[in-house]
């Protein structure tokens, strides 16, 4: 699968038909479940076929509602998508009825005319970095199959590094959509949060909660941001030259993996080298957050407050390492909570302070490579601190309210790495359209072919 809107333009030429390309996404998915794969919760073959041939009709007729119109999407399955069961890749929620609605994005990506071929595989309630699922199995990372593709949205990010669909639709409470784009060599967008609603989506942290794709290309992410924000924003690529990016070494660049350390000073250098300004800054404050772990308990505390009940009916039900993360909220007082929030918005003010003479932040999206499956799911001790030097660098986005976007940055002998490009909250429109300039740069420079 293309990017949209190559596929698009084949859609709009009659290369190819909507029932065609579904025909495609359908038969690489039949090939990946062969061989295992764990990319879905739930295909939905007869409901694709028949939205792929009402987009066919529509075409005839002349009604094409956007470049979206035809193109195979995937769902990560936490959004309630109508007449079907949302499971947010848990056994929990498997007797719940079907949704009688779509979830307020699905129901705009199914307006733009999408075609939604299944719901994603996840780690459990989205509460991991790894995207280990004891119930649905892992997804594979795309480059070595040894290796995790990262979460939650794992399923998500594999749907299109596979090939299956041209988007995929994610979450991303700490990182859930930049972790899996950048282990699985894609591109991925973490919009400022309050852009895209977030009703009709099992939730994780009502404060941290986002919306956002992962594709092959700043331009498929832009366009699905502009669909379910309902904002089109001026994306237009900025030039490189005169830019001014802020790099630190405090928090984000402690203990980097080697072949990240060293895809991420190369890129730093070829910015330089195409004009653009990269200043090193101090930021002591992440060593603050890091140190009193406030994402982690805010976001602990209010998805125990949604979960309380499934636990005490059915605790046996849940991945161990899940209700073990839920069970940090259960401790939390009213009062820890209030000064977690307190904290918060003086890191926000922080941040905003910090990174005001900067166009962007630039820093890796995760300070490793994906890491061995079997490593992982050794034992808990090693779990929990992989899972949180996955989450590291990119939580700290969520915690300021700001936005993020991930593109890869590895050589094609390398393991994927990516380079995140973040800013400021409601700073999309300058993140995408300074993306936009990276990503040819990245292109270009690293000699792969642009997607």
């Amino acid at each position: 699968m293309r990017t949209i809107r190559h596929t698009s333009m084949a859609l709009a030429t009659r290369t190819v038909s909507a029932a065609e390309l579904l025909d495609a996404s359908l038969t690489a998915i039949d090939a990946d479940q062969v061989r295992g794969g764990a990319t879905y919760t739930h295909v939905d073959r007869e409901a694709a076929r028949e939205a792929a041939s009402a987009s066919d009709a529509f075409r005839d007729r002349g009604y094409v509602p956007s470049e979206l119109a035809g193109v195979p999407v995937s769902v990560k399955d936490l959004f309630d998508v109508k007449g079907q069961v949302t499971t947010a890749g848990s056994r929990i929620l498997c007797g719940e009825p079907p949704a009688v609605r779509d979830a307020a994005a699905v129901a705009r990506l199914r307006q733009a005319g999408a075609v939604f071929v299944g719901r994603t595989n996840m780690s459990e309630f989205a509460f991991s970095g790894l995207g280990l699922n004891p119930h649905y199995g892992t997804p594979v990372n795309p480059y070595h199959a040894s290796r995790v593709a990262g979460g939650s949205s794992s399923g998500a990010a594999t749907s299109v590094a596979f090939g299956h669909v041209a988007a995929a639709l994610g979450t991303d409470t700490g990182g859930s959509v930049r972790i899996p784009a950048a282990f699985c060599g894609l591109v991925g967008f973490k919009p400022t949060a309050r852009r895209v609603p977030c009703d009709g989506a099992v939730p994780l942290s009502t404060s941290f909660d986002s919306i956002g794709p992962i594709a092959r290309s700043v331009d498929c992410c832009a366009f699905i941001d502009s669909v379910v924000s309902a904002q089109t924003l001026d994306t237009t690529a900025s030039p490189l030259t005169g830019l001014r990016f802020g790099v630190t070494s405090d928090y984000v660049a402690d203990d980097l993996d080697e072949t990240v350390s060293t895809a991420f000073n190369r890129t730093i250098g070829m910015l330089r080298r195409a004009g653009a300004s990269v200043e090193r800054f101090v930021f002591p404050e992440l060593h603050e957050v890091a140190g009193h772990l406030p994402l982690a308990g805010i976001t602990a505390a209010q998805a125990w407050a949604w979960h309380r009940e499934h636990v005490a009916r059915d605790a046996e039900a849940y991945d161990s390492r899940v209700l073990k993360r839920l069970r940090i909220g259960e401790g939390r007082s009213a009062a820890d909570y209030i000064d977690l929030l307190a904290a918060r918005e003086r890191f926000m003010r922080e941040a905003q302070t910090r990174l005001a003479m900067f166009d962007a932040w630039l820093m890796p999206t995760v300070a490793i490579v994906p890491p061995e499956i079997a490593d992982v799911e050794r034992d808990d001790d090693a779990f929990f601190a992989v899972n949180a030097k996955v989450l590291r660098n990119s939580s700290v986005v969520n915690f300021m309210d700001g936005c993020a976007l991930t593109l890869p940055c590895h050589n094609a002998d390398e393991l994927p790495v990516g380079l995140s490009i973040c800013g400021l909250a409601l700073a999309d429109a300058s993140i995408l359209a300074i993306g936009r300039s990276v990503e040819v740069l990245l292109h270009t420079s690293l000699n792969a072919p642009a997607a």
